[in-house]
């Protein structure tokens, strides 16, 4: 259990705060760019040897109907608080007290961040932006609910967003977006794949619940140009083996 806590405390701290400087830096691009994250430290031995990572392509030689899947339970009642540029992504803390349900298991919600192009696919298909909405439970366990974007008109959640995060890495600032706004990113229908992976950045743990939401927002494609240009390169680790799992919907 002080396992799964400490792994927990790993992802939400470097996901929303700057890496300390004790930590072995990691990055999108050149030697520290994923095809190397295993061996830039032995803590992340697991994004070479996992047996169950992601992002995964999510395609229909692998997906199962099951009557088993119930509905997510969303019970997003608060605002966020902060926008942070953490020299990986944009991310947006959220106050204590909204959360998912899962399995009889309550997840609160801490923060979402993008990564572009999308990590995961969907046959094949990468999207222009894919939102990364990061749940933690009591005992440690992470549920992740993924938001494809795909190109069309100018996305004005995205628009607030955009104009508070910082330029600078390290940086954050504050941000008024209501838990009404928060809930107006996810899609009406709520139609969703599961499957079980990992954390997509290192030290890439495994045990991670993955609900990917079937249906899609949307962004401009200045919007996108807007984020890209903002960290210079993608940031986006690329698809995993699938292996032995099998992808629910």
């Amino acid at each position: 259990m002080k396992l799964i806590s400490a792994i927990t405390a790993a992802l939400l701290l470097s996901a929303s705060l700057m890496a300390n400087a004790h930590a072995t830096h990691w990055g999108y691009t050149g030697h520290e760019g994923p095809a190397n994250w295993g061996d830039l430290d032995e803590k992340y031995t697991m994004c070479k040897v996992g047996t169950s990572q992601s992002p995964i392509n999510i395609t229909k030689d692998v997906k199962i109907d099951t009557n088993d899947l119930k509905p997510i339970a969303f019970n997003y009642v608060t605002g966020a608080s902060e926008v942070i540029n953490n020299g990986h992504t944009i991310q947006v803390n959220i106050k204590d007290g909204s959360s998912i349900t899962v399995d009889g298991i309550e997840f609160a919600l801490k923060q979402f961040h993008f990564h572009t192009p999308s990590e995961n696919q969907i046959e094949g298909k990468n999207f222009p932006l894919e939102g990364h909405f990061v749940h933690a439970s009591k005992d440690g366990q992470l549920a992740v609910v993924a938001v494809m974007f795909e190109d069309g008109a100018e996305n004005p959640i995205i628009k607030k967003i955009w104009e508070k995060m910082p330029h600078k890495a390290e940086e954050k600032n504050s941000c008024g977006l209501s838990s009404k706004v928060i809930n107006d990113m996810l899609p009406k229908d709520k139609d969703y794949y599961r499957f079980s992976g990992s954390l997509t950045t290192p030290p890439c743990s495994e045990g991670v619940r993955w609900l990917v939401m079937k249906n899609y927002s949307h962004i401009s494609a200045e919007q996108t140009k807007e984020f890209l240009e903002l960290f210079h390169h993608a940031n986006n680790r690329p698809v995993q083996p699938i292996n032995a799992r099998q992808i629910a919907e």
